[in-house]
């Protein structure tokens, strides 16, 4: 194979709300952290090990609007994308490095409660209260 594949793809929870950067142009940038963990059994303890490994990502123009209008601290994504290394200068003028992650594709795992998924409490609000029969075993889904 003489190609080579720069490819990312993560499930995580966002550890803070998007935060988009709007440029001349109309162009803007987004980005956020994503958790990801890795769970083991130690060997010598017998405890359970969970170690949480962070990565930065960047979405551009709409998708950074999307994420941003939709995506909130704690939510759960896909994100697929490629790795970029970024160099710049700290205010000491030495030169430091971003890993981040340019996504270009996402997909939201954290759901919504909508109108017709209401909770009870607001189901019970919205209607008045009607008897229930209980299920058979026939009206199992399994």
């Amino acid at each position: 194979m003489s190609g080579t594949l720069n490819k990312v793809m993560l499930i995580g929870h966002l550890g803070d709300n998007v935060k988009v950067t709007y440029f001349d142009g109309g162009n803007c940038l987004g980005r956020f952290p994503i958790a990801t963990n890795e769970s083991y059994t130690s060997k010598q303890t017998g405890e359970k090990v969970t170690n949480t490994e962070w990565h930065n990502v960047v979405v551009r123009n709409k998708a950074a609007e999307i994420c941003e209008k939709y995506l909130k601290k704690g939510d759960r994504v896909y994100v697929e994308g490629r790795i970029k290394t970024r160099k710049w200068q700290g205010e000491d003028g030495k030169d430091r490095y971003s890993t981040e992650i340019h996504v270009d594709d996402f997909t939201f795992l954290t759901q919504r409660p909508t109108d017709a998924a209401a909770t009870p409490a607001q189901q019970t609000q919205q209607q008045p209260a009607q008897p229930t029969q209980p299920a058979s075993n026939d009206d199992l889904p399994f």
